[in-house]
């Protein structure tokens, strides 16, 4: 076993942040009051930071360490199928794909959010229609990934919550290591 440096404070604090908003927006806000659009442009804004944090944060924050990629995911895929053990020190192939696919979903959410709320669109069908697909999206993605976490973390032997909690990851020696 060996203990590395993964996740900078930045990372962890945006990660949880995002838990928590989405959270109380989903579950707890009144989607037609002032909090709930207080705490989606909050986390707006988080996303905002990620993507700057993406081009000049530390290592694995960057996107250039994890880069999506379809060829990528599916060895793991076979990986995960075969029993094979990659491990890897920032995200995973599927990982890196989540991540975009959250941002991206995300950036729909609070940009429809953001336009409900102008004269232009206030009570626009379609824009409160794509608001309410992507939040689902969203819901699903978020469900996927949880799943996919605890999954991966008995899979390998990597307590992946802990990581994003202490910002370091204990790998095991046994499994081949990117």
């Amino acid at each position: 076993m060996h203990i590395i440096k993964v996740w900078d404070p930045l990372v962890r604090i945006f990660h949880w942040s995002l838990v928590a908003g989405f959270t109380a927006n989903a579950l707890v806000t009144d989607p037609e009051g002032k909090p709930h659009e207080v705490i989606g442009l909050a986390l707006f804004a988080l996303v905002a930071l990620r993507i700057v944090w993406g081009f000049v944060g530390s290592l694995h924050a960057r996107f250039s360490d994890f880069r999506p990629s379809l060829g990528a995911a599916l060895g793991q895929l076979g990986e995960m199928a075969t029993g094979r053990r990659r491990i890897h020190a920032g995200h995973s192939p599927l990982g890196a794909l989540m991540i975009y696919n959250l941002i991206a979903v995300l950036l729909v959410i609070g940009v429809s959010g953001y336009v409900m709320t102008t004269y232009s669109f206030f009570g626009s069908r379609w824009v409160e229609e794509v608001h309410e697909i992507a939040v689902r999206w969203a819901e699903i993605s978020v469900l996927a990934h949880v799943a996919a976490v605890v999954f991966e973390s008995r899979r390998l032997g990597i307590n992946l919550p802990k990581s994003m909690v202490t910002g370091y990851k204990t790998l095991p020696a046994t499994g081949t290591q990117e």
